[in-house]
């Protein structure tokens, strides 16, 4: 992502992957990484947050960092800031995030990744004009995508052998 950032011309900062899940403190980031001034640099979640026109997610869901943008993380972003999950839904608060996107406290939203997935139909995400959510295409890689193919030609396969299908979603459903 933040070599995708570079290529426009974006100044990118970033918290650490070992500290995003413990705490908003800054480490140093390896000496490669800071080698030139456009290079990616760590910062605290609270200056990210604070300085960055673009917040891009991509932290695993642990029990740490769920709900890692929430109201107060939304407060401390720019009114003109747009924020971006493609990680797991339940990083941000959702409830929050409606609400500095009502009050203007927020520009916009992208989400590829909703709480819960799929989004309810009656969501006030989706009244909202300044939101963008997609039906989870950030698996929508090659590798990915062939892994997916694999697996349901093995449980093709497995079916037309009489077999329950290897990958089975849904084990309840007996085959007759």
């Amino acid at each position: 992502m933040a070599r995708r950032a570079a290529g426009f011309g974006m100044h990118v900062l970033y918290l650490p992957s070992r500290r995003a899940a413990r705490s908003a403190r800054g480490t140093r980031a390896k000496p490669s990484a800071e080698a030139s001034p456009s290079a990616p640099q760590p910062a605290r979640l609270e200056r990210l947050l604070k300085e960055s026109d673009f917040v891009s997610l991509h932290v695993p869901l642990t029990e740490a960092t769920r709900h890692m943008i929430g109201e107060a993380e939304l407060a401390t972003m720019k009114r003109t800031a747009i924020l971006i999950n493609t990680a797991r839904g339940a990083i941000v608060d959702q409830t929050a995030l409606v609400g500095a996107l009502r009050a203007g406290r927020l520009a916009a939203a992208g989400l590829d990744v909703t709480d819960p997935e799929p989004i309810g139909a009656n969501d006030p995400l989706l009244k909202l004009p300044n939101v963008v959510i997609t039906p989870h295409i950030g698996s929508a890689s090659h590798a990915t995508r062939l892994k997916m193919a694999e697996l349901a030609v093995d449980n093709l396969l497995d079916v037309f052998e009489g077999r329950r299908p290897r990958h089975c979603a849904n084990p309840a459903v007996r085959m007759r």
